[in-house]
């Protein structure tokens, strides 16, 4: 039998990249998840998160105990003031890891899926032990990519965010299928679950209680990956 983290979440811890981005700024790769929203708490470390919606921009502090979440649409982006570090919860866990995530890459990159695919990809997937120096190029692409797009939006303002949705819609429209599944197979389901529980419940049917469970994952299932916004620390239950 499958037990599945409460509600189908995942979980992540994060070591924030400290390098200098072009801009000055050390920190992680901008970018946007199309169905997955985000959580962040803070665990140690200071530094920030930058965001673009149709809202326009807006930057928020990060110091130990903050939780700050956001829905898919947002451009984010994190700045790593010192030994910045998060745990991350992600909604629909495994769609991140299959690919709802689009960097802010330059426009004529996001228009063309087999630029878009070189730019983001990664040795080994980013497996722990990957020279970081790939993740590093891909990250200051992005931000050069995040800063064209902050200038469209404070010209343009919603609109410039539409064009920007309208690519990455268009780069990730052939997974949708094996996203649908996994959805369906995890958060989806979980989810279902405390309905048949409450059915059960209210026919005064407690079977389900008698079939209790504790699980543990004493240590992360995987250290040290090369993520979007820095080193992570995966677990899979």
């Amino acid at each position: 039998m499958r037990y599945p983290l409460p509600g189908g979440v995942g979980v992540s811890r994060l070591c924030v990249y400290d390098t200098v981005t072009p801009d000055g700024l050390p920190g992680g790769t901008p970018h946007i998840h199309l169905c997955c929203t985000e959580a962040y708490v803070v665990t140690g470390g200071r530094g920030a998160v930058q965001t673009l919606s149709g809202q326009g921009f807006a930057e928020h502090e990060l110091s130990p105990g903050a939780l700050l979440w956001f829905t898919p649409g947002t451009v984010h982006r994190l700045v790593n003031h010192g030994d910045l570090e998060i745990v991350v919860v992600m909604s629909n866990s495994g769609l991140p890891e299959s690919g709802d995530a689009v960097l802010t890459f330059p426009s004529e990159v996001l228009a063309d899926p087999d630029r878009y695919a070189v730019a983001a990809a990664l040795p080994g997937g980013g497996a722990p032990g990957t020279d970081v120096t790939s993740a590093y190029l891909r990250r200051d692409l992005a931000v050069e990519g995040f800063h064209n797009l902050r200038a469209a939006v404070d010209r343009h303002g919603p609109r410039a965010m539409r064009e920007f949705y309208d690519a990455a819609v268009a780069l990730k429209r052939p997974l949708l299928d094996q996203w649908r599944t996994r959805w369906e197979d995890g958060a989806f389901r979980a989810a279902q679950s405390t309905g048949v529980q409450l059915d059960a419940l209210a026919r005064g049917d407690a079977s389900h209680l008698r079939d209790a469970r504790v699980m543990a994952v004493p240590r992360p299932t995987e250290e040290g990956r090369l993520g979007m916004c820095g080193l992570l620390d995966t677990y899979v239950p």
